[in-house]
């Protein structure tokens, strides 16, 4: 048997051999295939839909292609600087020079070194600080690119317009930022930076360095300004007379039809109609509306953390927008295109086109601000009354009545721009004019009231509804939270829908479950709190250990806006909220703020910083709540930690540094 085994031939391959061996030639062919490209499908396209241009993210090149020496990037949170940076490009043109405004998201900013192959090329940047010194969300790209190039900029001009608010801890960080580093990587400064301050007049910062600005260009550049300061149209208008309904815009950010086939991710390009749940009035008397809402973002794929913001795009007021209509004697269902008469620029539109003016008037443009000196100056034109003209053109000046003038007139009197046509009789200008110059309406933001893990398909909002009286006797309404307040559950047997999306922040929840929080949040400032007690809560209820959660409301009266009263004093019952602390600002002789509560427990406060590692986090008004309550944790640093008030400066700055004091705060 052994013999006969052994004398017989084994076959050179088994049958596992043969299949592996085909298997490895079959892969290779198909990997050999595969690296060949497939021939084209030949694809039948609609003949009037063009494939999109590949976008051009070389501001280099289209600068050449264009003739262009002069461009002005901006980082804009809210529109402004943005609206800033389209003046300058505009003024360019008075001194024999082109300009162009570009956002620095859509070009290749390490081209900035290559700035020098244009011949008397100059870049200017109009920054914006958003939150706590950071840069705005379409700037954010640049801000880590400076931070973490070396490239050498010393063939570059430039200057920098910082935009921010005085009442802000960081005021005009990302622009001083700009400045400095792009000095560092040996740019060459053209003229100082600007500093325009928000809370004080942004409008004539911005006037005054521009007034200074070009004549340091001129000289540097040597040219001459042309003295023509006519106004220079930057669109034209088409009028629409026999097109197809469906290819116009009816209020959508994005994309045409976007609201009515909605596709995810949602973004500020791509807003979620999130329909109303819940609006309830929060306070139970007074003059004011405190009102509460929920938004359903079921089925969205929306992700929120506690402590996010939420953006809502809102409408204009539609009786403003038909006195508008009626002041200036127009068709306000006429469709129309206002189309950019530089064709080689980005921007082809002011807003989506076509559109009906109506349309524009109550979605895409601001009518309730007092308008900008520019607008004033460009519409002046139209005033058949030569004072009018005069004052307009006055307003628009650097002279010092002319600035006296426009701060009485129009901002102390918060004249929007119906409140000047019906105080000015004589001034009637084109509407397509006043389309082109009206900045564009914005989104708002509010912070996020729910926690996702109580909430994952529910954005709650708290807002107080704005009104107020004006010096000529008119009633002036916040847009957002007018709109806000008249979105009720059911309109006509119609869901209500608000179109959103959600902005991520930094403030948050200490990663360590254990740390204990101290929130101060007085009014509104209370909304993302009700998120982190709803998500201490929670923790508790996974049994995890939750540290000590402290919080700080204040509100005027207990009886009349003690908003979300039943769902504290219900979190303190179950020792969710173990210290929970109220001023009642006016229900007693003198005023209680939050800021006095925290010195009446310093002790507790100062042995929750100092030994336990606590957060401290504030939201609400900036100018002066939340500059009283951080004099407050100076005093108490400085009383019970034995400092020196610098010390205690110092020591609370570190805190905000390491994360552990956050705001969240507005003006």
């Amino acid at each position: 048997i052994t013999q006969a085994v052994v004398g017989e031939e084994e076959p050179l391959f088994s049958n596992l051999d043969l299949f592996l061996f085909s298997l490895i030639v079959g892969l290779v062919i198909y990997w050999f295939m595969s690296r060949k490209k497939p021939e084209p499908i030949p694809e039948f396209k609609k003949i009037d839909t063009p494939a999109p241009a590949a976008r051009e993210t070389s501001f280099i090149e289209k600068m050449k292609k264009t003739g262009k020496n002069i461009i002005v990037f901006y980082g804009s949170q809210t529109g402004t600087a943005e609206e800033f940076a389209n003046r300058l490009s505009k003024d360019a043109q008075r001194y024999g020079m082109k300009g162009m405004a570009a956002d620095p998201e859509e070009y290749d900013m390490g081209e900035l070194s290559r700035l020098s192959e244009i011949k008397n090329s100059l870049a200017i940047f109009c920054m914006a600080t958003y939150g706590e010194g950071d840069p705005t969300d379409n700037a954010q790209d640049f801000y880590d690119w400076l931070q973490e190039n070396d490239d050498d900029m010393s063939g570059l001009n430039y200057t920098v317009f910082a935009l921010g608010n005085k009442t802000y801890e960081h005021y005009n960080a990302m622009g001083k930022y700009v400045d400095k580093r792009l000095e560092d990587l040996g740019a060459k400064r053209i003229f100082d930076l600007g500093l325009g301050d928000d809370d004080g007049n942004l409008e004539e910062d911005f006037v005054s360095w521009r007034e200074q600005f070009w004549p340091a260009v001129c000289e540097h550049f040597g040219v001459e300004a042309s003295g023509d300061e006519l106004s220079i149209r930057q669109y034209e208008l088409k009028e629409h007379t026999d097109i197809n309904m469906n290819k116009v815009y009816t209020g959508e950010i994005g994309r045409l039809k976007s609201f009515e086939v909605q596709k995810p991710p949602f973004d500020s390009k791509n807003p979620f109609l999130a329909p109303v749940t819940v609006n309830r009035k929060l306070n139970k008397a007074g003059d004011r509306h405190l009102m509460h809402l929920e938004l359903d973002i079921t089925g969205s794929k929306i992700r929120y953390e506690s402590g996010d913001h939420v953006a809502v795009f809102p409408t204009n007021d539609s009786v403003l927008v038909n006195k508008l209509g009626q002041i200036l004697g127009v068709d306000l269902d006429k469709v129309i295109s206002l189309n950019n008469l530089d064709e080689e620029s980005n921007k082809k539109h002011p807003f989506p086109c076509p559109t009906t003016y109506r349309t524009a008037l109550t979605h895409y443009l601001d009518i309730t601000h007092p308008p900008r000196t520019n607008v004033l100056y460009e519409l002046a034109q139209y005033a058949s009354d030569p004072k009018d003209q005069e004052n307009m053109r006055k307003m628009a000046s650097s002279s010092p009545e002319g600035k006296a003038l426009y701060q009485s007139w129009v901002l102390d009197a918060s004249r929007n721009i119906l409140a000047i046509l019906e105080d000015m009789p004589s001034l009637r200008p084109p509407v397509d004019h006043l389309c082109e110059l009206l900045p564009r309406l914005q989104a708002r933001y509010y912070s996020i009231a729910s926690s996702s893990k109580v909430h994952p398909n529910s954005i709650h909002i708290c807002a107080v509804v704005v009104e107020y009286k004006t010096k000529t006797g008119r009633t002036n309404k916040g847009v957002a939270t007018n709109w806000l307040k008249n979105k009720l559950v059911t309109d006509n047997g119609h869901k209500s829908t608000v179109p959103m999306y959600i902005r991520k922040s930094q403030f948050r929840l200490p990663f360590k479950a254990t740390n204990p929080v101290i929130m101060i949040g007085p009014g509104t400032g209370i909304a993302p709190f009700v998120g982190f007690i709803q998500e201490r809560g929670w923790l508790k209820q996974q049994g995890k250990e939750v540290g000590e959660t402290v919080m700080y409301f204040g509100c005027r009266h207990k009886n009349e806006d003690y908003i979300y009263q039943e769902e504290l004093e219900e979190a303190e019952k179950n020792a969710v909220l173990p210290q929970l602390h109220v001023a009642f600002s006016r229900d007693q002789d003198q005023k209680v703020y939050v800021q006095h509560l925290l010195k009446k427990n310093k002790e507790n406060i100062w042995k929750l910083i100092h030994n336990d590692n606590a957060h401290i986090y504030v939201c609400g008004d900036a100018r002066n709540m939340a500059k009283d309550v951080q004099s407050a944790f100076h005093d108490i640093a400085e009383e019970l930690g034995g400092m020196t008030r610098t010390q205690a400066t110092d020591y609370v700055k570190k805190l905000m540094t390491k994360g552990r004091y956050s705001q969240d705060v507005w003006s």
